[in-house]
């Protein structure tokens, strides 16, 4: 009996890999996160396959029923959205699952920074624009962040940011990043990305506020700032360029 902690992507069924997919149709016992885990998704559970929705529950309840599973040697597929390595909370489930001594394994998914960079067929590191993204949350009512990670330390270093779960501390986070990147800044909130009703608000630094507030969102959204994402300004990448010379394209001989 395994647990399979599984994450399903940012919400479009067919985003799910291969793997992922694998294992839910062959888990008699599906836990997944239904707020945000679309329900096609463990649809491909197989028949008669007991399947709860834990956005209701609490971790004693999850454990519970993982501990049921495990007594009736039944694998279970623990559903989660995006890549479960980012605030997936799977870390408490392990520590748990270790002082049980059950047995689980971590399959990847798609995170929702990189489902909105290809909804907005833009590259987040472009050279000479920026070379480094920064996936940080600022503090709302769930943990609190470390104090040396604060987003003036990032945004100093001109990386391209992925801020989670803080679409409603847009207005906080606007006023720590405009000394740093500008009001003429790019910056994208995307909502629901990949699903039926994604959006995606374009705007800057001077302005994302008051189309965030236009567009009545407050959840859901993954908010990305950074120079990177105008597409502008930025010199070709060195991989490809002729006299760039590596393993699989040595240097030709000279004639």
């Amino acid at each position: 009996m395994t647990v399979h902690f599984i994450g399903a992507g940012p919400g479009a069924p067919d985003l799910i890999t291969l793997r992922g997919l694998r294992l839910i149709e062959r888990c008699p016992v599906c836990l997944y996160a239904g707020s945000l885990v679309p329900r096609e998704i463990v649809a491909a559970a197989p028949p008669g396959a007991r399947i709860v929705d834990t956005s209701s529950l609490t971790l004693n309840d999850i454990v519970g029923e993982i501990e049921t599973a495990h007594r009736d040697g039944l694998d279970i597929a623990r559903v989660h959205s995006g890549d479960p390595s980012i605030y997936g909370a799977i870390a408490e489930q392990m520590r748990r699952l270790d002082a049980l001594g059950i047995p689980y394994d971590v399959t990847p998914g798609v995170p929702a920074f990189a489902a909105a960079a290809a909804a907005l067929r833009r590259e987040l590191t472009l050279p000479a624009v920026a070379q480094t993204i920064v996936l940080t949350r600022t503090a709302t009512r769930s943990s609190a962040m470390p104090e040396r990670e604060s987003l003036d330390r990032f945004a100093a270093t001109g990386a391209t940011l992925a801020i989670h779960l803080s679409v409603t501390n847009l207005a906080r986070v606007v006023r720590e990043l405009l000394p740093f990147y500008g009001s003429d800044c790019p910056v994208v909130v995307a909502y629901r990305v990949s699903w039926p009703d994604e959006r995606l608000i374009r705007g800057t630094l001077g302005d994302i506020r008051d189309r965030v507030k236009a567009a009545g969102i407050t959840r859901t959204a993954l908010i990305l700032v950074g120079p990177a994402l105008a597409g502008e300004g930025a010199t070709e990448s060195r991989l490809y360029a002729a006299d760039h010379h590596h393993l699989m394209r040595p240097r030709r001989p000279a004639i």
